[in-house]
């Protein structure tokens, strides 16, 4: 793929155009195959908490972890747009500090744009964070951080009342100038009115086919989390099983005596051992 950086204008141009592309990632090497693969967006989300660090809540995660993987990420994006996940404490635990860690993704882990998922008071803090001049992502209908709000992990907008709240909640992120808008577990029938009313590019998980785009958990497309699978993924490898196996294979070689070979070792010259081996030290000799 071409090295041209990817810019929020060009994501815009594409709705209506062609489908849009967007992965998580959360280290240098899964990041720059995402990147050579020509992935218009990666998003390195606070699915961190579960599938990285193997904590229960995306709550748990916090600035820190956050940053510290985006600028592993930034590091390997040559191509594409880079989205920082805000977590759960930037933003919702103390909302006046939201523009501040916001900015924190742009200036030290040199993400593109942040993602706000939405919460009680997000049209305040989306405003403000665009104020300051940083392009935001929208994130509506299941959102992990406040799940416990909503009844669990569900999908959201099954009954008229519900769709509309979240139709609302989508033209309210656009007036305020999201330039795109996540839909999580939301009825297909509904994502595809919400794309249709927007102007700004949908990117579903777990919303159907008719968004403007899709994104997934890289570890759920490769089939590195086993701890639970979502009905809305596709694993396009199971790779769990075969690292298992190699890891095997190493463990039984290296208990074995067959690795390391002479093929995976160095060598000295017999005259340097044969130094060695007489007993004299080397710096008596001449």
């Amino acid at each position: 793929m071409e090295n041209k950086k990817i810019a929020v204008k060009e994501i815009l141009a594409l709705k209506n155009k062609r489908k849009i592309t967007m992965l998580t990632a959360y280290d240098y090497p899964l990041a720059s195959l995402l990147d050579k693969a020509g992935i218009d967006m990666i998003l390195v989300g606070d699915s961190l908490a579960n599938v990285v660090l193997g904590l229960k809540s995306t709550r748990e995660v916090g600035m820190n972890e956050m940053l510290h993987h985006a600028k592993a990420v930034t590091r390997a994006a040559r191509h594409a747009l880079v989205i920082g996940d805000m977590p759960y404490e930037s933003y919702q635990i103390n909302p006046q500090d939201s523009v501040k860690n916001a900015q924190r993704f742009i200036e030290e882990a040199k993400c593109d744009t942040v993602k706000l998922e939405w919460f009680d008071g997000c049209l305040e803090v989306t405003k403000k964070v665009i104020k300051a001049g940083i392009p935001v992502m929208g994130h509506i209908g299941l959102t992990p951080q406040t799940a416990d709000k909503l009844g669990g992990f569900k999908v959201q907008g099954k009954d008229a009342q519900a769709a509309q709240r979240l139709i609302k909640q989508a033209e309210d992120l656009e007036k305020l100038g999201c330039f795109s808008i996540v839909l999580e577990c939301v009825p297909d029938k509904i994502a595809q009115l919400i794309t249709q009313k927007l102007k700004i590019p949908t990117i579903g998980i777990g919303a159907g086919q008719y968004c403007d785009g899709q994104v997934l958990v890289i570890h759920d497309l490769l089939g590195l989390f086993e701890r639970y699978t979502p009905k809305f993924v596709k694993k396009y490898i199971d790779l769990s099983p075969l690292i298992l196996k190699a890891v095997e294979e190493y463990r039984n070689e290296v208990i074995q005596g067959k690795f390391p070979t002479k093929k995976y070792s160095f060598s000295i010259k017999e005259e340097e051992l044969k130094k060695l081996a007489d007993g004299t030290p080397l710096s008596l000799r001449r």
